[in-house]
């Protein structure tokens, strides 16, 4: 998932922003949702990304707030989550060198 946020300890960063790349891989007993064909039934994945999309909206200094975040509601929003990993990269990161990213990840 990609989004422009304004994540960062440079005042500048929560200014202008950048782009953000979150991936989340998540374990789940999904048994009866395949058996059913019943979307009811497992992880929406609309659901997820729009409650990865509103905790990217909120403003953070550390990768690591905004992960530990992102986790937090996942359990809470998505109880059939057995375990989870979010990894949140920034993307063009202002280091004073070409770095393609720098990331951040957390699983639980």
């Amino acid at each position: 998932m990609e989004f422009f946020a304004y994540h960062g300890c440079f005042k500048e960063e929560q200014i202008i922003g950048t782009k953000f790349r979150v991936d989340l891989t998540i374990e789940a007993d999904v048994d009866e949702a395949a058996n059913n064909d019943d979307l009811h039934l497992t992880i929406n994945y609309l659901s997820v990304y729009q409650m990865i999309k509103k905790q990217m909206e909120i403003k953070s200094k550390l990768l690591e707030n905004v992960g530990k975040r992102i986790l937090d509601e996942l359990y809470v929003q998505f109880p059939g989550v057995i375990k989870a990993e979010v990894k949140v990269s920034k993307l063009n990161p202002p280091l004073g060198g070409k770095l393609d990213c720098v990331s951040l990840t957390l699983s639980r």
